[in-house]
């Protein structure tokens, strides 16, 4: 068809205007639609190029039996039927129909409406209905191309039209039409055989000679065509042995037969370089000693056919491969992108502008302590291999070098492990306004370099870290949400936690009978309900939002019992205190009586006890102490005794550890931290009768709350005994406060 010829329109986009314009050399120039003189009605229309033009909607129909909003026939030569608008740009309203009988070069138009056209009879005749979402039961029909119109009626009751059928070759010239006579009928197809409406067979006198031209130019793609085509207004019939007649001869080549790559055509007719484009460039595959055809800067377009004219002298001449240095040297990866995953393929591509391709040797250094060398380029046109075994940010190194010279580029490349999962690890309560440590443990932990997301609370605008740890200040008093996203190469995985947020709250650890031990899992589910089992054996009275149990796991089995104050007394908080301390006291004296106990199964009675935590100091035994460390290590071993006998004959003293912030107290008291991590090593409470292995010992325990069921928790505490020179230093831990001389306890 004739719109193949010259490629047919093209839209693009000026000063943010979609415009459409049209070529008749492959895209060597492009020149706006002039718009019609006169609209449907004959009325003029005020149309200026380049400010005003038509512009057509070019779709094809995806709906094989709908025209589409363009469409041409190859029978019909030179006939162009489109949808389309008069104005600045394309648009969707004022939509018309458009048709063109000489190529594109001028345009009628010949319904205000959109409507659907097909080509009849190998393109003699047109028929056109109206493209609506309501029935219809007229068609139109012209024989002029389009000066024309008749109405016919195709049924007598108005049809929904989906479709229509037309073979323009087939002998008995019938058009079928398919649709609904309303939207719950069933399909109806109606047959329109259009012969009666042509009077007779076409004979020499219907036919004339058509042109092609572009804007009165003959010469188009280097020669002269001419076709034969029907008389507008001839209504006769083409019939099966139409067959079009085209004359087509070549043309002497001439200047717009020719165009390059690369090259703009300036003002005085003469192609030079275009700024981003390097002549010098065509001969980088080129070696020395070899040949190469340079570009004048004119090349005929493809599928011209036109002669001799200016041909010879615009043709590419060959010439001796220069010599050169490597220059504009790049590497970048076969996908584009600047990550890749440990253990996969990287695919590196080595491109260079200049240069000798085939003496030219090649080093790449992946950064990873490994780099390959080629003598040439030959090996890595299909891209160089890499895997790299660890994950991190590694800098890629390509050197390119001849006897003339050297060239180098460099890429950052992140390699990452995916990560599976992230575990937050926070205190279960922390002390309002004090510094709470947060930390993300992710896995695997040689994931390479990410990113951490930390939302806190309400907030909406996460703080984002390279590090997996945060410290924050927790304002406000109650259930604290803290939310963290890892994010690695194109994966994201989150996990949330929730911290009890107080002004001060006291905590005990408790341990139980051995006979847990044999039904513990250790598993986060089962510490969750024993926590549970343990507030319900508890029977003091005590609102539950007052009590947290978190039991540590591993074995011995043990836990952590947090004692918070009532929501409502913070305000008042001497009474508050004291109403604390009564709670307490009935709480441990349930516990110290064996009052806490509870069945774990038929048979299985488990007892709760409080853990009672006692350090012996610790003894040097070189030769060298003086009589003032020995009588400080009696003093220490006499008051051990002394509190063991209040103990044993004065059980109502709670032995317990008291976090709190109290303005008025002398002395700074340092409070213990319980998290909810789960991996971390437990250290029995035996284990701290043996004095020298609380030299640099660090006890770190995991506590699991009741509102997280597969968290646990970190309580650690840091003992330090030092005994040096003449004069020992001895640390003491008084049970229950949680204040210590000699001792750093740390959150």
């Amino acid at each position: 068809m004739l719109i193949e010829i010259f490629t047919g329109s093209l839209k693009g986009k000026i000063d943010d205007q979609i415009k459409t314009f049209i070529t008749y050399n492959k895209g060597r120039d492009w020149r706006l639609l002039q718009a019609p003189d006169t609209d449907v009605r004959g009325d003029p229309i005020v149309c200026q190029l380049p400010f005003c033009s038509l512009h057509l909607h070019l779709q094809l129909s995806e709906n094989p039996y709908t025209s589409g909003s363009i469409s041409s026939k190859e029978t019909a030569p030179g006939l162009l039927v489109a949808t389309g608008n008069i104005g600045s740009e394309l648009s969707y309203t004022d939509v018309g129909v458009f048709i063109s009988a000489d190529g594109g070069n001028s345009w009628r138009q010949i319904f205000e409406e959109e409507y659907n056209v097909w080509f009849l009879d190998w393109g003699g005749a047109l028929v056109a209905m109206k493209h609506t979402s309501v029935p219809i039961r007229h068609m139109w029909v012209s024989f002029d191309e389009g000066r024309s119109w008749s109405r016919y009626s195709f049924t007598s009751t108005p049809l929904f039209v989906d479709g229509s059928l037309v073979d323009p070759g087939i002998e008995t010239q019938i058009m079928t039409v398919f649709g609904h006579f309303s939207l719950r009928s069933e399909w109806q197809l109606v047959k329109v055989d259009y012969k009666s409406v042509f009077s007779r067979r076409c004979n020499k006198d219907d036919y004339q000679t058509w042109h092609l031209h572009n804007q009165g130019e003959p010469c188009v793609m280097g020669e002269r065509k001419i076709y034969k085509k029907r008389k507008p207004g001839a209504q006769c019939s083409l019939g099966r042995d139409y067959s079009k007649t085209v004359v087509s001869e070549p043309c002497v080549c001439g200047q717009g037969d020719f165009d390059d790559y690369g090259y703009e055509r300036h003002s005085n007719n003469q192609c030079v370089p275009a700024f981003w484009f390097s002549p010098s460039s065509l001969s980088k595959d080129c070696s020395i000693g070899q040949s190469y055809l340079n570009s004048t800067g004119y090349r005929r377009i493809v599928s011209n056919n036109c002669t001799d004219g200016l041909r010879e002298k615009y043709m590419a001449k060959m010439e001796k491969c220069p010599g050169k240095a490597p220059r504009g040297l790049h590497i970048l990866t076969t996908d584009g992108k600047l990550v890749t995953e440990q253990g996969h393929n990287a695919t590196f591509v080595i491109l260079m502008e200049e240069g000798d391709l085939q003496r030219t040797n090649i080093q790449l250094d992946f950064g990873d302590g490994i780099a390959v060398s080629y003598a040439n380029f030959s090996p890595v046109e299909d891209g160089i291999r890499h895997v790299y075994k660890s994950a991190g940010i590694f800098q890629v190194t390509a050197y390119a070098e001849n006897s003339l010279g050297s060239d180098t580029a460099v890429l950052f490349l992140h390699v990452v492990c995916p990560v599976e999962h992230v575990h937050l690890s926070v205190p279960f309560v922390a002390i309002r306004n004090k510094d709470v440590n947060i930390t993300a443990v992710v896995w695997p932990s040689q994931a390479g370099t990410l990113t951490y997301f930390w939302w806190f609370g309400n907030s909406t605008k996460p703080l984002i870290t390279l590090e997996s740890s945060i410290s924050y200040i927790f304002a406000v008093e109650g259930m604290n949400t803290v939310t963290v996203q890892v994010a690695a190469g194109s994966t994201l995985i989150q996990d949330t936690k929730e911290i009890a947020v107080h002004e001060y709250f006291q905590s005990q650890l408790l341990s139980f009978s051995p006979n847990l031990d044999y039904h513990n899992p250790d598993i986060p589910e089962w510490r969750q309900d024993i926590g549970k089992v343990i507030k319900r054996a508890l029977v003091t009275g005590i609102p539950d939002e007052q009590i947290l149990v978190a039991v540590f796991p591993g074995l011995p089995t043990s836990a952590e019992l947090f004692i918070l104050p009532h929501k409502n007394t913070t305000e008042r908080r001497k009474s508050s205190e004291a109403d604390l301390e009564q709670v307490v006291e009935i709480v441990f004296n349930a516990l110290n009586q064996n009052l806490v106990q509870f069945e774990l199964k038929p048979g299985v009675e488990v007892i709760v006890y409080v853990t009672q935590l006692t350090l012996a100091p610790l003894v040097d035994s070189s030769t060298g102490h003086s009589s003032s460390a020995m009588l400080m290590l009696l003093s220490v071993v006499f008051v051990g005794l002394a509190v063991f006998l209040v103990y044993k004959f004065k059980r109502k003293i709670p032995w317990i550890n008291i976090y709190a912030q109290v303005q008025h107290d002398k002395e700074q008291e340092m409070i213990g931290s319980v998290s909810q991590s789960e991996n971390a090593p437990k250290i029995t409470l035996s284990e701290f009768t043996d004095p020298e292995e609380l030299m640099d010992k660090e006890l770190d325990t995991r506590v699991m709350g009741e509102r997280q069921p597969s968290a646990g928790a970190f309580f650690t505490v840091w003992v330090r005994m030092l005994v040096t020179g003449v004069l020992g230093k001895a640390a003491t831990v008084t049970p229950g406060t949680g204040r210590a001389s000699g001792t750093e306890i740390r959150s």
